[in-house]
């Protein structure tokens, strides 16, 4: 009699190698996962957006009972994903413009709930560009109005799809093709950008959450919780670029990892503008660990290298660490 395969995962984090309960297994370990997006796509190698809309949109699955409508807008993760007449999603999905998501996916709910049909659940989903720049008026809209919509916004920091232009999202002293190595304050400027996650937890929605294609598990079980809730709800997750980071596409875990060990990227969730969990860090880095790896920042380590720029970014790491009270822990 054929046994079915129980799937587990080894790293630097693993306890023992042991495996776990099916009950406890990771979606993505699953058989029988929906493979919401499936393969033939066109990503880059070690797309990191791609990994973060497969476990999303699974674990969203899973919790709706596979009665989920995705709505795209464009990107990267729209481009690679559906080249006319193909598609690599297995879902009900819809493309929009790149700044309506969040107006057409409240469209989508309101039309499911005048049928009747609230057992549908609607997710949205863009870049960062078509979160922080384009499209933020509409998702202000959607959650000033508490529409019934997880909006995911999957962020590699830049317009990777038109080739790799600063976004809203772009961290500072970052190399793009609009804020080049050059002059005395290379790449895009400090004091610039838009803290998403802050400013939907200013509307006070029922959910706002950050995560990293780094932490599976925790992906997951917040997508469950946004899944298992009404209203609007954000979930802002951070997918590294090979191609606009400058990293090698087997580093791109390493490099989400990196993010939230050094305290530049904080995990943590939130109810109702309020900061209920908070991740620790369970080996805390040095942001020089994070910036060296990627070529974005390769100008702030020349002969001599911008120390008053490395500073300032670990300032703001030392300070996303203190604002959300992020501690580390040892394992």
């Amino acid at each position: 009699m054929n046994e079915r395969v129980r799937f587990y995962q080894t790293g630097s984090f693993a306890v023992r190698n042991r495996l776990l309960p099916v009950v406890d297994a990771s979606v993505q370990s699953d058989p029988g996962r929906s493979n919401a997006i499936t393969s033939g796509h066109r990503a880059c190698q070690g797309c990191g957006e791609a990994l973060g809309a497969r476990y999303a949109l699974d674990a969203a699955m899973r919790a709706a009972d596979g009665r989920v409508v995705a709505v795209n807008a464009t990107g990267c993760l729209e481009v690679f994903s559906t080249p006319y007449p193909e598609t690599s999603w297995q879902i009900p999905w819809l493309h929009s413009l790149f700044g309506n998501a969040p107006a057409v996916a409240s469209g989508v709910a309101a039309a499911l709930r005048v049928r009747g049909r609230e057992d549908i659940r609607v997710v949205a989903q863009a870049g960062d560009g078509g979160t922080v720049d384009i499209g933020m008026g509409p998702l202000s809209g959607m959650f000033e109005r508490n529409d019934d919509v997880l909006f995911i916004c999957y962020d590699n920091e830049a317009y990777m799809n038109t080739g790799v232009q600063r976004s809203g999202a772009t961290p500072p002293g970052a190399r793009t093709m609009t804020t080049q190595a050059v002059g005395p304050h290379p790449g895009a400027p400090f004091g610039q950008g838009k803290d998403l996650p802050r400013i939907a937890m200013a509307h006070e929605i029922p959910y706002v959450a950050t995560a990293t294609v780094a932490d599976l598990r925790d992906l997951e079980a917040k997508v469950t919780t946004a899944m298992a809730l009404r209203g609007a709800r954000y979930l802002h997750v951070l997918v590294p670029c090979p191609l606009g980071w400058g990293t090698p596409g087997h580093d791109t875990i390493r490099v989400a990892r990196l993010a939230t060990e050094s305290g530049l990227f904080p995990v943590f969730e939130a109810h109702h503008g309020e900061i209920t969990t908070v991740t620790p860090i369970r080996r805390r880095v040095p942001v020089t660990d994070y910036l060296r790896v990627q070529k974005r920042y390769a100008h702030l380590f020349g002969d001599p290298p911008a120390t008053a720029e490395i500073a300032r970014i670990q300032e703001q790491a030392d300070r996303t660490i203190r604002r959300y009270g992020i501690t580390e822990v040892t394992v």
